[in-house]
């Protein structure tokens, strides 16, 4: 049971919110809108991440649920699976991402292997290697590499927040 009850959602924010999520608004949302303004600058922030960013679908997924997977997330997970299913992740690949050692798993790329020990590194340890970064900078551009790293330290903040509050599971598939 979460820690705190939800909201109703009404007003402006609200709205947008729900113009973002299609028209309902999640468990997540809820818990936000007891800070309107939080709530509203959230929306856009993880609105920009999810919707205007040039990271690859797949690995946006893939970093969500192995953070997810660090910080025991489940919320996370039931909101993202379907959408890193959808975004190309095959039934070994979640498995893999579930695994102590998932940068080193077989069922991922070698590109996927890195992007997963990136996360760790963030999630993790905060502190990047040198050597780690240099890794990843060969797969991605620079805007990818500010939006991989954003989005590390986006859905960190989100796994963090719906854990210190127990949000209540959201139905599956739903942000």
């Amino acid at each position: 049971m979460a820690r705190l009850p939800g909201t109703d959602g009404t007003g402006d924010i609200a709205d947008r919110i729900r113009d973002r999520r299609g028209g309902v608004l999640r468990p997540l949302d809820r818990m936000l809108l007891h800070s309107p303004q939080l709530a509203d600058g959230w929306n856009s922030l993880l609105g920009a991440i999810r919707q205007r960013v040039s990271l690859p679908a797949d690995i946006r997924e893939l970093v969500i649920l192995r953070i997810a997977v660090l910080n025991r997330a489940p919320y996370e997970w039931t909101a993202h699976e379907p959408d890193a299913r959808a975004a190309g992740l095959g039934e070994a690949q979640l498995d893999a991402l579930r695994a102590e050692d998932a940068g080193a798993h077989p069922a991922l790329d070698e590109r996927q292997c890195r992007v997963i020990a990136y996360t760790d590194a963030m999630t993790r340890d905060v502190h990047v290697p040198d050597a780690l970064f240099d890794a990843v900078r060969g797969d991605f551009t620079p805007p990818e590499l500010v939006e991989l790293t954003a989005t590390v330290a986006a859905y960190s903040m989100v796994s963090r927040f719906l854990v210190a509050l127990d949000v209540e599971l959201p139905v599956a598939g739903a942000r």
